[in-house]
């Protein structure tokens, strides 16, 4: 059997097909009775709006490409939620693209998705390439989300306030008396800003010496031998800081194995408030950085370039807090 066409719906419902269009595109210049007869007609016969040739009359796809540069961090979980919550509630879709694999395989991590003329684009995580985006910015609007990277002409940024939040963690961690504490940091520009801002926590309160840094890749395997080598010391830290969850993950797995209890012999701090900080096993303390705030702040910001495209691009901090639970206490 042929699937029905919007001839059939307007036949079922007794109206014309040019009323049948309005109400599919969500006109409220129909009666509240016909539009509810138009879609009692279209759910009686299962009939589904063409969407290729929708997009060839609009002009849209009502598709939003999201490349994501980690698929593993939960913490992009909560922030797509956000992005997806308000774009499903004006009518769009969401296109998923790994922009690790895309690499791996020689290709531009935005093609799969401006092959499928997305409406718009939003960039979710570090890059390390943004410029690479200027081109596809002359062509459609595009968003930075979670990133800190520097943008391209016309490219919003929504994200986190890095430095505020790890500055949260060194006063939480000083409050408590500890001094010799660690900072396992990330890469790119997030992973500078947490860096520098928990530095220049312990210098205002002359602790420099007492702050150790070591670098990290910002994954739970990372977090756990950075630890290893940072308790072996004669002078071991009562307390880490990491970049991450993931990373304090690691953290206390290294603890663990080493003999050491969390948190009477050694404190610990992640970043992000991810699902599994909050694994009750885990109980992590952990800066929450509102990721999805930071979702729906991102859609907001692609929707206004729908409506109002070209002009300078924005930056959009959003305030972290510090979640304080059961991985830190007074400091041995």
């Amino acid at each position: 059997m042929r699937p029905p066409t919007i001839r059939d719906v307007a036949e079922r419902a007794g109206v014309s097909k040019s009323l049948v269009s309005l109400v599919l595109r969500g006109s409220d210049q129909v009666r509240p009775e016909k539009r509810d007869a138009v879609l009692r007609a279209a759910r009686e016969l299962g009939y589904r709006p063409n969407a290729a040739a929708r997009s060839l009359s609009e002009q849209r796809t009502r598709t939003v490409g999201v490349l994501l540069n980690d698929l593993r961090n939960p913490w992009f979980v909560d922030l797509l939620d956000g992005l997806n919550s308000l774009l499903h509630a004006n009518g769009l879709h969401m296109l998923l693209a790994d922009a690790r694999l895309n690499r791996r395989t020689g290709q531009d991590p935005a093609d799969p998705l401006l092959d499928l003329r997305v409406d718009g684009l939003v960039v979710v995580g570090t890059l390390p390439d943004p410029a690479a985006l200027e081109a596809v910015a002359g062509r459609i609007p595009v968003v930075l989300a979670g990133s800190r990277e520097p943008a391209p002409p016309g490219v919003d940024v929504v994200a986190g306030d890095d430095e505020r939040g790890a500055r949260l963690v060194a006063e939480h961690l000083i409050g408590l008396g500890h001094r010799r504490i660690a900072h396992i940091a990330g890469y790119g520009a997030v992973g500078e800003l947490r860096r520098g801002s928990f530095e220049a926590a312990m210098r205002r309160h002359g602790l420099t010496e007492q702050a150790v840094v070591e670098p990290s890749d910002m994954t739970e395997e990372g977090g756990y031998r950075t630890t290893v080598r940072l308790l072996s010391r004669p002078e071991r830290p009562t307390a880490v800081f990491a970049v991450n969850d993931m990373a304090a993950i690691g953290v206390l797995s290294a603890a663990e194995e080493l003999g050491l209890r969390v948190p009477r012999d050694l404190s610990v701090v992640g970043y992000d408030n991810t699902s599994i900080a909050r694994l009750r096993h885990v109980w992590l303390t952990t800066v929450d950085n509102t990721s999805h705030e930071v979702g729906r702040r991102a859609a907001r910001c692609l929707l206004e370039r729908f409506e109002g495209p070209g002009g300078a691009g924005r930056v959009q901090l959003a305030t972290p807090t510090l979640e304080i639970r059961g991985s830190t206490a007074p400091a041995p």
